[in-house]
């Protein structure tokens, strides 16, 4: 891939911004560290000559060009990795994801992904979600385990992409939550957007945020936790652990929404020895997704699909069971 440059003058009302800012504005694709990088490495040019500081104050009328070399794009390369299929056809998969696998691929995770394991099953994968993201309809937190499905073709990606936009896939999960729901069958409505505090997160807002609809239903209670089924009524990030987590009921297990935290007030000896003893036993949020539900667009039918909890779902179980 060739060099791309950029070429500006500057104006009267850009007088005095420092060359990083000015540059910013200009080329709103490229983040302030790597023009900040382009500067220090002489890729910056000023009237002909390189500046090094990115503090440098720009006047009217200098000529800045900017030369590098884009990165060349990722592309997700076939891989033998195990998966669990639950059903097959010409037209699509439901695979039962294992904790610990990354859907598709992104920084940090190159390779290794469910996306990679599905290019070397498969020939045929719906284009719609690009390069790195074929056939991905929807996906799962590489913590979080269960069902998901994956299109074979853009047709019936879009059907499955309408059908979830229209709140008519039906997707049900298991989960273990600290302390106790305020009543046994609610609905959680509250919005979903990034965090403030931390960009990498999500969190519920007052503005600013996507609608977010959980329902959920207690199945039991084994102090200090309970066991709770969940249906989305929307897909938002981290919706259920975000939902749960505001409300003081983090999922057990989840490292990000203080689920690995032995933080709550009031517990007994036991209670405590039992809270201990869980979090040894699994090293992630203990979320399942168990039921998924669908219209196969072209076998023009409702799906429906269920799974088992995961060993380590269960080990947990077995210790507040205890």
């Amino acid at each position: 891939m060739g060099n791309k440059i950029y070429e500006f003058v500057v104006d009267e009302e850009s007088v005095g911004d420092r060359i990083d800012l000015y540059l910013g504005g200009q080329i709103p694709e490229l983040s302030r560290s790597r023009i900040q990088k382009a500067i220090k490495s002489g890729e910056v040019l000023i009237d002909g000559g390189e500046v090094k500081k990115a503090a440098y104050r720009v006047s009217d009328n200098e000529r800045i060009s900017l030369k590098f070399t884009p990165p060349e794009p990722m592309k997700a390369l076939p891989e033998d990795i195990p998966l669990s299929i639950v059903y097959e056809d010409k037209f699509l998969i439901v695979l039962d994801k294992p904790p610990g696998l990354v859907v598709h691929p992104a920084p940090g995770h190159w390779s290794g992904t469910l996306v990679n394991a599905l290019l070397y099953h498969c020939d045929d994968l719906s284009g719609i979600g690009g390069i790195l993201r074929p056939g991905i309809v929807h996906r799962l937190d590489k913590n979080t385990s269960g069902l998901i499905v994956v299109a074979k073709n853009d047709e019936v990606h879009l059907s499955l992409s309408r059908q979830l936009m229209e709140r008519t896939v039906s997707r049900v999960y298991h989960t273990i939550i600290w302390g106790e729901m305020p009543v046994r069958d609610g609905v959680i409505d509250q919005p979903i957007g990034r965090s403030r505090r931390n960009r990498k997160k999500m969190a519920v807002v007052k503005s600013g945020g996507r609608n977010a609809v959980t329902n959920y239903n207690v199945m039991d209670t084994f102090p200090p936790f309970q066991y709770i089924k969940v249906k989305l009524g929307t897909g938002r990030t981290h919706q259920i652990r975000v939902h749960l987590s505001h409300f003081g009921r983090p999922v057990l297990g989840d490292p990000d929404y203080g689920g690995r935290k032995l933080h709550r007030g009031g517990l007994s000896d036991e209670e405590r020895k039992i809270a201990k003893k869980a979090l040894s036993v699994i090293d992630r949020q203990a979320l399942h997704a168990v039921e998924l539900s669908f219209y196969h667009p072209i076998v023009e039918k409702e799906m429906s699909f269920k799974t088992v909890l995961p060993d380590d779902f269960e080990s947990v179980l077995s210790v507040i069971k205890g």
